[in-house]
């Protein structure tokens, strides 16, 4: 029975050293072997086997992207402090898996401060809209720089993002109440150059109206005329001179206003003189206008006339004899 003991535990043992000779690397993954304490190899994804209590797994890095966000705090050239946020993606390069692991021990740490350096060093040269508007310019720069530093490390800079500017609430709030006041400045100067062209439209239509109701009464005017031509016409053929002609255009015209008049039952028009001599009386006062200003009319040629009569001519002198006869 005291014999089994030791086959039982060398059998342990020689378990132990089987299963420890094998391990198993994941994907995107490399595996640093050390002997003795001393690099001995890179193993990748896949069975691996190594030398039991020899070799040992001195640690293990990933392949795959990785991002880290760094928050900055900083200042631009009016002095306004912002709190920026820069994304950089990064990735252990495969063929320098010794450098990222031997070389550089908190690579985290590392790219924050080139990042804090970079962008401490770009955004204090830049007012705050244009920290906003050559964001990109920044990511680059950015990226150059720890593209530089950590190529020697190992690591490759994929790319660098400016996800997030945020400005302190005072001037995020002054910035709000100035974007706020340009837009009221646009829909003000909007409405108004709305209400001047309502404007010049509206005079325009006005003036439009005014010009064909001119031309409406003009042609009224010339229509009322020739009517009142031929109605004279018509009268002078049966016996009645133009006088009684107008006479009795006049009349009847003054009558038919009164009916006019009357016929509307809401009308509270009164018309004035409205007795029957008003006809007679309003053409006695045109034909006595007319015919005084006909007769002030051929006095002022009578006046132009005699003004020329007693104008006196200038002389006229008699040719020399020379001219008369020629030279002699």
């Amino acid at each position: 029975m005291d014999l089994n003991i030791p086959l039982y535990v060398f059998l342990f043992f020689a378990l132990f050293i089987f299963f420890s000779s094998f391990f198993t690397v994941k994907q995107q993954t490399a595996a640093i072997i050390e002997r003795f304490g001393r690099y001995q190899s890179i193993r990748h994804s896949g069975l691996q086997l190594k030398i039991p209590i020899v070799d040992k797994i001195a640690g293990k890095i990933n392949l795959k992207i990785q991002q880290l966000d760094v928050i900055i705090e900083t200042k631009t050239k009016e002095n306004v402090f912002v709190k920026m946020k820069v994304s950089v993606q990064f990735k252990v390069i495969q063929d320098k898996v010794y450098e990222a692991f031997y070389k550089l021990e908190y690579p985290h740490d590392q790219i924050t401060s080139y990042v804090f350096d970079v962008v401490r060093a770009e955004v204090p040269k830049l007012k705050l809209d244009d920290v906003f508007e050559r964001k990109d310019d920044i990511a680059i720069a950015v990226k150059r720089e720890l593209n530089e530093a950590m190529t020697t490390y190992g690591y490759d800079i994929i790319n660098t993002l400016i996800t997030d500017i945020d400005p302190d609430i005072q001037v995020k709030n002054a910035m709000n109440r100035i974007n706020a006041a340009d837009r009221e400045k646009s829909a003000a100067e909007y409405e108004a150059e709305a209400g001047r062209i309502r404007i010049v439209a509206k005079a325009k239509a006005e003036a439009e109206s005014k010009r064909l109701q001119g031309q409406g009464i003009a042609d009224q005017r010339r229509e009322i005329a020739r009517g009142l031509v031929e109605s004279v016409d018509v009268l002078n053929k049966v016996g009645i001179n133009s006088q009684e002609a107008s006479a009795l255009i006049v009349v009847t015209q003054h009558y038919d206003t009164l009916q006019a008049i009357g016929a509307d039952a809401n009308s509270n028009l009164i018309l004035l003189p409205n007795s029957p001599q008003a006809g007679s009386d309003m053409l006695n006062n045109m034909v006595a206008s007319f015919t005084a200003s006909n007769q002030v009319g051929e006095a002022m040629k009578r006046a132009k006339v005699s003004e020329k009569k007693s104008t006196p001519k200038p002389p006229i002198f008699p040719e020399s004899h020379e001219s008369e006869h020629g030279e002699l």
